[in-house]
């Protein structure tokens, strides 16, 4: 990318406009995955260019939103020893648990801290021997790498006192149970910074056992625009493929480098997604010769078993089914600065963009 006009050029967009109405034959349904996708469409205006033939919904690509609350209270519990250091994103600082949220305790007295990387938090756990450190460890694979990396550096130095509340997970598997949860879509805007490490190859199955297109996307208009005029001719044509459209940043086997560290530090897993319950295969856990990290074996956590507010939809929003609209709590009770569940925190939450761009939507 040499200017980022040339995404936001408005003469471009207007063609792409044209070139997409031109193409419609019928009725279509896309789905972005990645919750930077949800906030770039709503950001944009991209649905108030688009036919009122072509739907977008959003999907499980928010991972503060997928976290679950159990997660959540483990990391409260966690944090409620006195030699602890809990280190954190910001935005998932203010996920309710079931009894809290980080942001409460941490106003309570607890110490923590809003940090941009897992290596930012292992220096805190390098300025601070006498304290146990704990990185609260979430998201898909652009996030998995740069953990690893810190687990790596921490066995190097032998920092003992370095720890992850782990939650990463991989997306291929979430996207595949959103199609046999038989929501009806036509094709996926694929994430591009996922397929920037992972490369556009992980989403393949997706054609050839579905027969669904997917597009690789970036994450301006003209990214977006170009995306689903490549869906819609997917369509038109009957030839669903993977398309890499984000091809400034993605190729189709992607970052080697971050793929070797990261599968030489974790290994697959099941793993519990907020409205989907436990998928299988769809985590990351460390190898056993890097559990001494895990702060899973390292303290005793019990909480409750997972459970929400049951008039929350989140479940139902993440899988595609129900719009936040729909929900008798979004904009009246859950706010950002009230949430009820975690898909009103984050920025990349679709109940989240739809308060800030489509409150009355």
């Amino acid at each position: 990318m040499k200017y980022i006009d040339e995404y936001r050029d408005k003469a471009l967009i207007s063609k792409l406009t044209e070139l997409i109405s031109g193409s419609v034959r019928g009725e279509y349904t896309f789905m972005e995955v990645c919750g930077g996708h949800t906030n770039a469409i709503h950001r944009f205006g991209i649905r108030a260019l688009l036919p009122e033939s072509i739907s977008l919904i959003s999907g499980p690509g928010c991972p503060v939103c997928v976290t679950g609350r159990s997660y959540i209270d483990k990391a409260l519990v966690i944090a409620g020893e006195d030699d602890v250091i809990i280190s954190t994103f910001g935005d998932l600082i203010r996920v309710p648990g079931s009894f809290s949220s980080p942001e409460k305790r941490r106003s309570e007295g607890a110490d923590i801290r809003i940090v941009l990387s897992s290596l930012e938090a292992l220096e805190t756990a390098r300025r601070n021997p006498d304290k146990k450190v704990v990185f609260l460890a979430i998201g898909f694979e652009t996030t998995a790498p740069g953990t690893a990396v810190a687990i790596k550096q921490a066995a190097d130095e032998k920092i003992g006192n370095f720890f992850i509340l782990n939650a990463h997970k991989v997306m291929p598997p979430a996207m595949e149970a959103v199609i046999s949860d038989g929501v009806n879509i036509d094709g996926f805007i694929c994430p591009g910074h996922v397929a920037a490490v992972t490369g556009s190859g992980i989403f393949s199955f997706i054609p050839l056992k579905y027969r669904l297109g997917c597009v690789v996307t970036g994450f301006e208009p003209v990214d977006l625009m170009q995306s689903i005029l490549m869906l819609v001719r997917q369509k038109n044509n009957m030839t669903p493929g993977v398309e890499i459209q984000y091809s400034r940043a993605v190729s189709e086997g992607g970052n080697l480098l971050a793929q070797k560290i990261m599968a030489e530090v974790f290994e697959p897993c099941d793993a519990y997604w907020r409205g989907f319950g436990v998928i299988k295969g769809s985590g990351l856990r460390l190898r056993k010769e890097y559990e001494e990290y895990d702060a899973e074996h390292a303290f005793s956590a019990s909480v409750p078993p997972e459970e929400d507010d049951e008039r929350c939809i989140c479940g139902e929003i993440l899988r595609g089914r129900e719009v936040p609209s729909s929900c008798s709590l979004f904009a009246t009770v859950c706010m950002p600065d009230n949430p009820v569940g975690a898909c009103m925190v984050s920025h990349e939450g679709t109940c989240n963009t739809w308060y800030r761009y489509k409150r009355n939507g």
